[in-house]
């Protein structure tokens, strides 16, 4: 039986992961499956058919190495996502060409340093908006992702908290407590299935590991709509996509992150979805 990977990390504790859901359907499709950290020194990449990249949930605390593991992996054996693909939005900055290409967004505001307490509270009136929400443009799992408001005491910290790194601003929209966001998943560009996710009371993460509930979803034309619009904006169909979108101030779905690289693909919240992923690499491996 031919075996391929799917790259993890070195430890998922207090990570939630269900990519074991497709281990079955792709044994039945004549594929062994190995999850192998990106980190592993004594991993021999040429000895799998394909590395598939998976839960690689920490690599951005080291942006510079992961992608050097990649171009070795991609060197020795297929890539998917492909290596120019996950350089290409590993960078929150993608979104600025997607927007360009048509792509409907919340408004962003885009920057590399703060200066000052100041500059962060003219973002409110910049923005027109009474809370805002300021990221990395490289991070996962919302980590150093602040919703402040002008008298939030973190405001004070910012500076030093991006200091020399890039980051995004966006006014905080308050349909992510109320609707939610809505998460749309891919495989080879053919849509499988969809969750809404939705933060626990006092928070704003959606993630599970920050609280948040995640149910599946039945998309509807407009999310459906909305999803294929992103897919067609790309040059070439990823192996596995998940599009995010959150109601935007005039009711509008926004584009909130289209993630290419590690994104969970919540298999358990449809039935047929492992089987979805399972054929979808197989296809893309023949």
């Amino acid at each position: 039986m031919n075996t391929i990977a799917f790259l993890s990390m070195d430890d998922l504790e207090g990570y939630v992961s269900d990519d074991e859901l497709a281990y079955a359907p792709l044994q039945k499709l004549g594929w062994n499956v190995e999850a192998v950290s990106w980190r592993s020194k004594a991993a021999h990449w040429e000895r799998y058919a394909a590395v598939i990249v998976r839960t690689t949930w920490d690599y951005q605390k080291d942006l510079p190495a992961f992608l050097e593991t990649l171009s070795e992996i991609e060197r020795k054996t297929r890539l998917a996502n492909p290596l120019q693909t996950i350089r290409w939005n590993a960078d929150k900055v993608y979104m600025r060409p997607l927007e360009e290409r048509g792509a409907k967004l919340v408004p962003t505001l885009w920057s590399d340093n703060i200066a000052s307490e100041q500059q962060v509270r003219g973002w409110f009136d910049t923005l027109r908006a009474d809370e805002i929400v300021i990221k990395p443009t490289i991070s996962a799992g919302a980590e150093d992702t602040f919703w402040l408001s002008p008298n939030s005491p973190e405001i004070s910290e910012m500076a030093s908290v991006f200091a020399n790194r890039s980051f995004m601003v966006q006014p905080f929209l308050h349909s992510i407590l109320k609707e939610g966001e809505y998460s749309l998943f891919y495989f080879s560009g053919i849509y499988s299935h969809t969750v809404i996710k939705v933060p626990q009371p006092n928070d704003f993460r959606v993630q599970e590991e920050h609280g948040g509930d995640i149910q599946p979803f039945m998309a509807k034309t407009e999310l459906l709509n909305a999803g294929e619009a992103i897919l067609r904006l790309l040059d070439e169909v990823p192996l596995y996509a998940r599009i995010d979108f959150i109601r935007d101030a005039s009711g509008q779905l926004a584009l909130m992150e289209l993630e290419l690289i590690e994104p969970s693909l919540y298999l358990r919240m449809n039935e047929k979805a492992p089987r979805h992923f399972a054929q979808a690499i197989h296809a893309w491996l023949l």
